[in-house]
């Protein structure tokens, strides 16, 4: 069985941290031929898609040959593993991943829903389990939600790994003005969110496949910062579901199979759902360091186990 990877280029990717090349080493345990491709590499000759993808041996890290052209169709599976911004690149690689789809291709995960589930814009699906949230380009009705909250987060929409997440208190000078940068001068939309003390206690990611948690890590921010993200220095730590994160699981498991979601990482506070990633989720080396479980070989066994 052949699995392809399309991710950013290998020599990006560290193999210590990265759940990428957590799962094409699970693969190559597996008895799984795994192949990788960067979005450029895909292409279509008239209704089949193709790629210039190279053989790889992830573990050691890594030996890689000599690319070949080959249709995608070769492939038993594709995971989709590029790590955002989701541009237009990125768009269009869905659509190329989608001509292989039709022709019967798993692909991880799917892509139209890798273009509808934006990171932030996919947990309103659940408004319910989330602190007060509102989406708008315009700086009065941005203003007048932090002077509501008297504490807010600001999130870019295109984001990653926390970068550009801003805390402002309502009475905070120049409001409106950072108001006005952040949208682009009312130009793009932001999420502005009710700010959640408990992100000192940590941010939880949880790692779902098929809908179930299957592992969880709790990150605590760094000194003088409420980004938690590990990219930014934050730490992570053992921890165990509480029957509320084990509720919202519970809530989100049968849209994100409907889906064909098949590997998601969402993010919790004080019991309240953050974020919905599903492009390039992470946290697998660090569960597996942290509690010693083989979680990317579980990934691939589930895989292996719904492609049978």
């Amino acid at each position: 069985m052949r699995q392809l990877f399309v991710l950013d280029p290998i020599d990006q990717i560290n193999p210590a941290k990265d759940s990428s090349a957590a799962l094409m080493q699970a693969a190559q345990r597996a008895d799984i031929q795994v192949w990788a491709c960067t979005p450029a590499d895909l292409q279509a000759r008239g209704d089949k898609a193709w790629a210039v993808a190279r053989p790889v041996q992830p573990d050691p890290w890594i030996n890689i040959e000599s690319p070949q052209s080959l249709p995608l169709s070769d492939f038993a599976c594709i995971w989709m593993r590029k790590d955002p911004p989701v541009d237009e690149a990125f768009l269009y690689a869905t659509h190329l991943l989608e001509v292989a789809e039709r022709d019967g291709v798993l692909v991880l995960n799917k892509p139209a829903s890798l273009r509808a589930w934006n990171e932030k814009l996919g947990a309103l699906r659940y408004s319910e389990l989330m602190a007060p949230t509102l989406v708008a380009s315009r700086v009065t009705e941005l203003a007048n939600f932090a002077n509501e909250q008297g504490d807010v987060v600001l999130k870019p929409l295109g984001g990653k790994g926390g970068q550009g997440v801003i805390r402002v208190a309502k009475a905070a000078p120049g409001l409106e003005a950072l108001l006005e940068l952040v949208t682009e001068q009312e130009r793009l939309p932001v999420m502005m969110q009710s700010f959640l003390p408990g992100v000192f206690e940590g941010d939880k990611r949880i790692l779902l496949v098929q809908g179930k948690p299957l592992g969880a890590i709790n990150r605590r921010p760094k000194q003088g910062d409420f980004r938690s993200n590990l990219a930014l220095g934050g730490t992570a730590e053992v921890t165990q579901l509480s029957h509320r994160e084990q509720e919202i699981c519970e809530v989100l498991a049968p849209e994100l199979i409907n889906q064909g979601l098949f590997f998601v990482g969402i993010d919790v506070i004080g019991g309240m759902l953050s974020e919905i990633n599903v492009t390039s989720p992470t946290g697998i080396r660090e569960v597996e360091n942290l509690v010693g479980k083989p979680l990317a070989d579980e990934i691939i066994k589930l895989l292996l186990e719904s492609l049978n």
